[in-house]
């Protein structure tokens, strides 16, 4: 088992360690030199994410609708 955190964007767990693989690579925003790019980029990637489920919104339960990304 993998401990692992939620995405504070989109929500996906993230491991905080596994073995064999390079700890400094398992959180996406700790790829970035620039964070407050990467941030703008989540929430770039978040708005469009949003922007185009409104389509099928009207069509799937609560709980699919409550898994999409966290804007704001």
């Amino acid at each position: 088992m993998v401990n692992t955190q939620a995405h504070p964007t989109f929500g996906v767990a993230v491991p905080s360690a596994c073995p064999g693989v390079p700890a400094g690579i398992l959180d996406p925003r700790g790829t970035w030199a620039d964070k407050d790019a990467y941030d703008a980029q989540a929430r770039k990637v978040a708005a469009m994410f949003a922007d185009n489920f409104e389509a099928f919104a009207g069509i799937v339960p609560e709980e699919v609708r409550a898994a999409g990304p966290r804007l704001g």
